[in-house]
């Protein structure tokens, strides 16, 4: 290879892969003038699974590669399979008394495939199998260079000009595990014991620690520079001609110190398999790791390959993943979102919510499923549609937007109360439920005391309506009346006309009245306040055990109150607002928000309180308290950066009139998978991280906010800075990337 083609091969990858960077760079498309981000086409993942399930161990995947007509080829511990281009099924290909453990398998440029196996080599080609003679099983490795190819095992080197194979006398490990061209007619031999480069004149041996992160090698790689990428025990070692260029290790984004198989992708990034996921090293030197069953069937990677689309195949411990990437807009990306969510996240009578999947990770057996946050989740929904219809005048989210808002005020309705509202209902006829009635013993009782002295055990959580047509949930919580009272106000702003103004501030005022009667507390039809929702002045003031929720339960107080006012022009709202904050020192309390003591902060109040924000600016009319809720909402702001939260950055822009965080905001929806199941996602296993007690004190955390593309699937009351967890029986509801969106569409910071 010339000097001049090299140089040329380089500059073409370099731009190949710089043009790919700006592509799916949102830094690149935003109009940081106006900060304004223009909607366009960038890199959308998608996963696909190919599970190999013809018998026992035929998961268990050790090489794969890509032939000449897209077909995908493994070599597993059951065998070589192949599965045709479209489909998904795995067929045998080596059967009777040949078939056995396999190693290897390797397209070539001349449409054969090469197939290392238990007792020798075969070739596939012109639709016929053959073993070849020559190289004596096992075979472990195979390349094929543009001189001939090259066959490794156990017992032996052999080479084939094109006349047949040839046994080389070499004084190499027998432990190969990777083989590649160094496409000057040599050979970089990964083994057991180090490094080799082999050619027909000299054989050097590589493994001390001036040369290589450690000796125990597993994946050879070549880069656009001609770099040599080895990887293995430690990590990665980069080496140019004179030696060593660079290491990679978990400071550097490895995840796992046992790397396994290295691949140079069509994108110019280099893809690096571990057992713990595989991490992406682009040109410009950023990374990003895919791991969990979102992304791989299992986190242990053997080999990796390309097919002609640039799709990523990918050879685990548990069969084959596909990486593929699809141009997409966000304005596609909503669409999408917008289409699951009518399919299996809506249910009767309008709640939106997660669908529970009978068969782990399988959307086809899908079911409606009840939350206790159905109330909450749907104001979210509420408040989408209001940003839908405000931002395009859209008659369905207007109509979908009075449905959500009839389903909370059933949730009222359906008790047959003053104010009262429940958690949720489900149909009558339905027998699985979260959180049946049930009898608490007083053992259980006393024991349970003990632990949460605020306990109340509530033994019927569900009741029949009236007209018998619905089960539905009391000890309405806290966390139901803001996510309520946020979509209440949204809808009312930006939608209802002024008929339907009407009927919203009588149901706001009836559940406010309802507090009021009862010293600020949502009282269950057992006569008692719920278990949360306490908002009396004497119990946040003066009761001890309400401590912790004082700051919280004060501000949202003062919405709930400031709200009612708002949209009924009742004064007595206003004269109970002015004597929380004068006689009962409310305004005081909420100031202590942000100094939160770190026994008492959960994430869950900090989008409690992002939903109370927009109420308690737009909706006050003193200047000097108003000026006090937005120096309060900027000091909160800058706790809240670091999480790079949409929904928080969005409300913050609304509220003030900003146009803040907008890279965040978008990174975020660009990163956002489309698979919607809340697979596990543990990065305990991982080795780049550190797991911290910040910023809550009492959950196990990363040290580093992970991108949404590998965190569990979001939902905006969840920590996002959270360890693992996850169930894979559930698919969660799109809203959470919806509102956003709608809501960046809406301030003029998102482009159609």
């Amino acid at each position: 290879m010339t000097d001049l083609f090299q140089k040329s091969l380089r500059l073409y990858f370099f731009c190949f892969g710089l043009t790919f960077l700006i592509s799916c760079n949102k830094d690149k498309v935003v109009d940081s003038e106006n900060e304004i981000y223009q909607d366009q086409a960038f890199a959308q993942e998608v996963h696909h699974a190919f599970p190999v399930t013809n018998e026992p161990t035929a998961g268990d995947v050790r090489s794969i590669t890509i032939d000449h007509d897209s077909n995908v080829w493994i070599a597993s511990a059951a065998g070589i399979f192949q599965k045709k281009k479209d489909t998904s099924e795995w067929i045998n290909v080596i059967i009777g008394d040949d078939k056995g453990p396999a190693f290897v398998a390797e397209a070539a440029p001349d449409a054969s495939v090469w197939l290392g196996t238990w007792n020798g080599l075969y070739r596939f080609k012109n639709n016929a199998l053959e073993k070849v003679a020559g190289p004596d099983g096992p075979v472990s490795a195979v390349c094929v260079a543009k001189e001939g190819t090259y066959a490794l095992g156990p017992k032996g080197f052999w080479f084939d000009r094109g006349k047949g194979f040839e046994k080389l006398n070499a004084n190499l490990s027998k432990s190969v595990r990777d083989v590649i061209s160094d496409e000057n007619n040599g050979l970089w031999i990964a083994t057991d014991v180090g490094l080799y480069h082999w050619t027909e004149k000299e054989l050097k041996h590589y493994y001390k620690t001036d040369a290589l992160i450690s000796g125990y090698t597993k994946g050879l790689a070549l880069d656009v520079d001609r770099k040599l990428w080895v990887g293995g025990l430690g990590g990665v070692t980069i080496r140019h001609s004179e030696g060593i260029s660079k290491e990679l290790r978990a400071e550097n984004g490895i995840p796992s110190r046992y790397v396994s198989a290295l691949k140079y992708a069509p994108d110019s990034s280099m893809w690096v398999g571990t057992q713990a996921g595989i991490v992406r090293y682009r040109y410009d030197g950023s990374h990003s790791l895919l791991f969990s069953r979102r992304w791989l069937l299992d986190d242990q990677v053997r080999d990796i390959t390309f097919d002609q689309n640039g799709t990523a195949w990918i050879a685990t411990a548990q069969g084959v993943s596909a990486i593929e990437k699809r141009k997409m807009t966000l304005a596609q990306k909503n669409d999408f979102f917008f289409d699951q969510l009518m399919k299996r996240h809506i249910r009767a009578p309008w709640i939106a919510g997660q669908a529970h999947l009978k068969v782990p990770g399988d959307t086809t057996t899908w079911a409606p499923e009840d939350d206790d946050n159905d109330g909450e989740y749907t104001g979210n929904y509420l408040a989408m549609e209001s940003f839908r219809y405000a931002a395009t005048k859209s008659p369905e989210a207007k109509e979908n937007a009075k449905k959500a808002f009839g389903f909370l005020k059933l949730l009222q309705e359906v008790t047959g109360t003053d104010g009262f509202f429940a958690r949720t209902i489900i149909p009558s006829e339905w027998k699985q439920m979260h959180d049946g009635n049930r009898i608490f013993t007083e053992r259980e009782k006393a024991d349970e005391l003990v632990k949460e002295p605020r306990f109340k055990p509530v033994e019927v959580r569900w009741h029949l309506s009236k007209d018998g047509k619905w089960l539905w949930k009391g000890d309405t919580s806290s966390d139901e009346m803001c996510g309520h009272m946020f979509g209440y106000y949204f809808y009312y702003t930006l939608v209802a006309d002024d008929a339907e103004k009407k009927v919203i501030a009588k149901h706001v005022s009836n559940i406010v009245d309802h507090l009021m009667k009862n010293s600020f507390n949502l009282v269950d039809v057992d006569g008692t306040h719920t278990r949360w929702s306490v908002w009396s002045p004497d119990r946040l003031n003066k009761d001890p055990e309400w401590l912790p929720d004082r700051n919280q339960n004060s501000m949202e107080l003062l919405a709930f109150v400031k709200l009612a006012h708002h949209m009924t022009g009742d004064q007595k709202y206003q004269n109970e607002y002015l004597r929380l904050i004068e006689k009962e020192h409310f305004l005081d309390n909420m100031a202590e928000v942000t100094k939160q003591n770190p026994a008492w902060l959960i994430y869950f109040d900090v989008v409690l309180q992002a939903y109370l924000y927009p109420i308690l600016i737009h909706c006050e009319n003193d200047p000097e308290r108003r000026k006090f809720y937005k120096n309060h909402l900027e000091e909160w702001f800058t706790h809240r950066k670091g999480d790079h939260n949409p929904l928080i950055n969005f409300i913050y822009n609304y509220s003030l009139d900003q146009k803040a965080e907008l890279n965040n905001s978008v990174d975020f929806l660009i990163d956002t998978p489309l698979d919607l199941v809340d697979w596990p996602i543990d990065h305990s296993k991982r080795e780049d991280i550190r797991i911290v007690h910040a910023p809550v004190l009492e959950d196990d955390q990363v040290d580093q906010l992970q991108p949404a593309s590998i965190r569990m699937t979001v939902r905006w009351d969840k920590n996002p800075w959270t360890l693992a967890g996850g169930n894979p029986q559930v698919e969660r509801e799109p809203v959470f990337w919806l509102l956003p969106y709608w809501m960046g569409r809406y301030l003029g910071m998102i482009s159609e």
